[in-house]
């Protein structure tokens, strides 16, 4: 008699189970985002959900974004095609936010520069939606990976007309470009 409860228990346990794995799965299979990078820049998208469980994952491409640009820069700088970006042509757009699904399209153009040490070799960002970006926050954090003698170089603010806000930041590595210290500034 004990076997004939257990068995409708146990079914009843994993139907119950099945559709909160499925509906996790169906919101992560519905984010999708994408960065393709070239000599010219880095573009890409996200499209998804704004926020999964309180994170806010349409914000976090920015991140993701800004270590394809890093990388990208420090790969041209090592092939000797000295670059940086062009703050001037970053576009970006964040269409749906406030309805729970977004598409965030950003491009982040690159410029030639001559000299090596007119390069920059190392991307970040400071944001938030519809609020200032904690810019002097940021600032702090990343002082200690500049070249001594340098300072960071940053955008002017840029949003959309929906509410995101970033400021975005080059400046030279530290390690990629240690032969550019205070003797090598141009």
């Amino acid at each position: 008699m004990n076997k004939i409860l257990i068995l409708p228990s146990l079914f009843f346990v994993l139907a119950c189970e099945s559709p909160i794995s499925t509906t996790t799965t169906s919101v992560k299979e519905k984010q999708k985002s994408s960065i393709h990078c070239s000599e010219k820049g880095c573009e890409g998208s996200y499209i998804g959900s704004e926020f999964v469980e309180g994170e806010d994952v349409a914000h976090q491409f920015s991140n993701k974004m800004s270590e394809k640009v890093g990388n990208q820069l420090k790969r041209l700088y090592s092939n000797g095609a000295y670059s940086k970006v062009d703050f001037g042509r970053i576009s970006m757009s964040t269409k749906g936010i406030g309805t729970g699904e977004v598409v965030y399209e950003l491009s982040i153009p690159f410029m030639r520069v001559k000299e090596k040490c007119d390069a920059f070799t190392s991307f970040d960002h400071v944001g938030g939606w519809n609020h200032t970006p904690a810019l002097l926050e940021r600032k702090n954090q990343l002082k200690k990976v500049v070249l001594k003698g340098d300072e960071l170089v940053i955008s002017s603010l840029k949003t959309t007309p929906e509410g995101l806000q970033e400021y975005w930041i080059q400046w030279r590595n530290k390690d990629v470009q240690s032969d550019c210290g205070i003797n090598g500034i141009k």
